[in-house]
């Protein structure tokens, strides 16, 4: 996860009721802390994976870290989250995509492919 690969955040909201929302976005340390941020009071929970599905980390309603098996990314995660957390920064934007957003744009550029291999 050094290098930030390509994840999906899974928000959860009570007023959903079971469904969530993904995003994707490059998983970096301070990715994950400023999007807990800027969701701990809006989600009941939040759940980061890999691409594979395989879990990042967990968070809960406050932006509070749950689960996080990989304690190198967690003690990478926390000098970022922290400060959110106590209200001495704010988090900052970055880019993040639905699902639906995602999908579309590999859809379009299937096309283009697709298109390109024709004209050969």
């Amino acid at each position: 996860m050094e290098d930030g690969n390509l994840g999906y955040a899974c928000v959860f909201k009570r007023e959903n009721q079971g469904m969530h929302t993904d995003y994707m976005f490059k998983m970096t340390a301070e990715n994950i802390a400023n999007f807990i941020g800027k969701n701990a009071y809006i989600a009941d929970k939040i759940i980061m994976t890999d691409i594979c599905d395989r879990l990042i980390c967990e968070s809960v309603f406050g932006g509070f870290l749950m689960n996080c098996p990989d304690q190198d990314l967690c003690h990478d995660i926390i000098p970022h989250l922290a400060p959110i957390q106590m209200g001495e920064a704010e988090s900052i934007d970055f880019p993040v995509a639905t699902r639906e957003e995602m999908e579309e744009l590999w859809s379009e550029e299937e096309a283009v492919m697709q298109a390109e291999f024709w004209m050969f």
